[in-house]
């Protein structure tokens, strides 16, 4: 825990109802979320590497804001290791930065969202192809492996997601 909050990161690749289920969650729990910080940046997927670690610093710095006004959860919808995924695909590279930013922000608990939702086109995503949605999972889940970063395995509809990730913050701290 940081802080005395417990703080939770709702993970993986788009269109896999984070944001939503982040705001649901502050709601029912009376407390902060924190939004994915890239969407108030970058308009489209043309960014530079300037952009990214612009948005590296900006997503840590209010996840470390949220902290201090959150009541005992804080939501996360993103996380430093999901921006140095979308870095590597639409880039090519990872700036080191990004790797340090990861580590100022400790994460109690891990969802991991699968791809088996509908995707949604909102503008902004462009891997609505079902292998290149797996491809982004498998690229998810390998992150957090390769960490040693456990996490619950978030699946079904939308009503199931969000009574996984409940019954799993009952199970763990009575939430």
């Amino acid at each position: 825990m940081t802080e005395g909050k417990i703080l939770i990161c709702l993970y993986g690749p788009e269109s896999t109802g984070k944001s939503t289920l982040a705001r649901e969650l502050a709601v029912h729990y009376g407390t902060e979320f924190v939004p994915e910080v890239a969407r108030e940046i970058v308009t489209s997927n043309v960014f530079t590497v300037e952009d990214i670690v612009r948005i590296g610093y900006a997503q840590t710095e209010r996840v470390l804001r949220k902290l201090k006004t959150a009541n005992r959860f804080l939501f996360c919808d993103t996380d430093l290791i999901t921006t140095q995924i979308y870095c590597r695909h639409y880039l090519g590279v990872v700036p080191d930065v990004l790797f340090e930013l990861e580590q100022q922000v400790v994460y109690d608990h891990y969802f991991l969202f699968d791809v088996d939702v509908p995707w949604v086109a909102d503008g902004m995503r462009d891997l609505g192809g079902a292998s290149q949605r797996e491809a982004m999972f498998r690229n998810f889940q390998a992150a957090l492996d390769q960490r040693g970063i456990g996490y619950t395995f978030v699946r079904g509809n939308y009503a199931a997601r969000a009574s996984i990730v409940k019954a799993t913050l009952a199970a763990m701290w009575g939430g």
